[in-house]
């Protein structure tokens, strides 16, 4: 009773300021394609060799579902609060909030995992880099960044954007500039080291490297958070979320075939921690490769901000959905006057993200666990109970070859769980901090949301953010 009377009842909408291609830029900055060709891929290298093109080719599949599935909720419920808000109008509340629980270890610990990074990127610029400070202090100026008006935040993404297309674009001329092999054999010999040897590549090893490369391709389905900053959302969103994944898929594979066509000794490129930037040194020399590092290094920061930005208006949603009580909801509830940002929920989120650099790499790996798997069987499921139910029978985009999306996803998805918990030392642990998330999810709401009563989300489409 008393949260109801201390927070207004209609806090101030964001400002509809975005069109297709500011979310698209956003977007794409989340799923960053440069840092992962250089920092995922060479993981799907080792895994499977020259059979990675495959694995890219079946995650693409995947995620080209998921991307169908996240279109047609988002134009139903394009929405700040993202997977929760559509889990929540078709599984119902409890459902509704494991996905917003789940989502608030992804969104708080992915800006500095990442940022830990960057301080070995920058290794052959400056040597003895110190990590942690590095880290914070990339995610404590992403921040800042990110209080700034979302169409000028879209405006630095995009530029940075651009930066990390040209060292892509660098990878791709250097590498089919002197190809010595075809693109089809990669296709039809796939090969992975053995040792020093190569052997043909087994239908498990391309298993292991496609589910790598769903979380290289992750992000597209970003786009849902910056859905109520987006004009005429409903009939737009999902044009953003194919877009991104379109794009995505070629900023990724075609590096990645460049790069095999190309290696002179393929048993050292394929076992290389950093094979990228080897060919990059080797074929355009040091003053190249550097750029190209400042380069990725720009693309680590574009992807912080892009996830600060969402994370503060999933927080925003959060709040407004009263999740979290007096004072923190009308906090993260509101609206800077002049740069129309959820300025609090930024500032918590980063400085929570700049906080957690203090954490070990490997901590925040499992911590974050494999909350990607839940979030898609989520949304996968509100999709089959939302058409089922007719809930989402007015969304301007219908996802084609229903229920094929759906049932891709989830079975993809079964194969990942299975293929992590053999796992020991990452896999098995992952899955079970998700366990762990979600059932301290079901904890909170039953002995703190229901408590106050029947927990409801908004509508702000219908209640004047449009």
């Amino acid at each position: 009773m008393l949260d109801d009377q201390l927070i207004p009842d209609a806090p101030r909408p964001l400002l509809r300021s975005l069109g297709v291609a500011g979310v698209l830029f956003l977007t794409l900055s989340v799923t960053s394609p440069a840092s992962s060709v250089f920092v995922i891929v060479p993981g799907m290298l080792r895994a499977a060799g020259t059979g990675a093109v495959w694995a890219m080719i079946l995650a693409g599949l995947v995620c080209v579902a998921t991307a169908f599935i996240y279109a047609e909720l988002s134009s139903a419920w394009p929405v700040t609060g993202g997977e929760y808000v559509a889990v929540t109008h078709t599984l119902g509340p409890l459902a509704g909030f494991v996905m917003l629980g789940v989502n608030v270890f992804n969104n708080l610990f992915f800006p500095p995992a990442i940022a830990l990074g960057v301080s070995a990127l920058l290794s052959g610029l400056i040597p003895g880099l110190a990590p942690v400070p590095v880290a914070m202090a990339v995610v404590a100026s992403a921040t800042l960044v990110a209080l700034l008006q979302i169409r000028v935040n879209a405006l630095v993404t995009g530029i940075f954007l651009l930066v990390e297309v040209i060292a892509l674009a660098v990878v791709v001329w250097l590498g089919f500039g002197s190809a010595i092999r075809s693109s089809l054999a990669l296709l039809l010999q796939p090969v992975m080291t053995s040792g020093k040897a190569l052997i043909p590549v087994d239908p498990a090893s391309i298993g292991v490297a496609a589910t790598i490369a769903i979380f290289a391709l992750n992000g597209y389905g970003a786009a849902v958070y910056f859905g109520e900053e987006m004009l005429d959302a409903p009939k737009r969103i999902a044009r953003s979320i194919l877009w991104a994944l379109g794009l995505t898929l070629i900023f990724e594979i075609v590096p990645l075939v460049a790069i095999l066509v190309s290696a002179p000794d393929l048993a050292a490129t394929l076992a290389s921690d950093d094979p990228f930037g080897m060919m990059v040194r080797q074929r355009a020399g040091s003053t190249v490769s550097n750029l190209v590092a400042i380069a990725i290094v720009i693309a680590i920061v574009n992807a912080i901000i892009a996830c600060v930005l969402a994370c503060a208006r999933f927080f925003y949603s959060t709040a407004r959905d009263r999740c979290w009580g007096i004072p923190i909801d009308p906090l993260m509830a509101a609206i800077h006057p002049r740069l129309g940002s959820p300025w609090i929920a930024t500032l918590i989120g980063g400085g929570i993200g700049t906080l957690c650099c203090l954490m070990p790499l490997q901590v925040l790996l499992v911590v974050s666990g494999t909350g990607l798997v839940a979030i898609y069987a989520g949304i996968s499921l509100a999709a089959i109970i939302g058409r089922h139910r007719g809930i989402t029978a007015n969304a301007p985009y219908r996802m084609p070859l229903y229920p094929l999306a759906p049932i891709v996803t989830l079975t993809a998805l079964a194969y990942i769980v299975w293929t992590s918990w053999l796992d020991v030392e990452e896999g098995r642990p992952g899955l079970i901090m998700t366990a762990a998330q979600v059932a301290l999810s079901i904890a909170y709401y039953w002995l703190v949301l229901r408590r106050r009563g029947t927990w409801t989300i908004g509508d702000p489409l219908n209640e004047g953010a449009r």
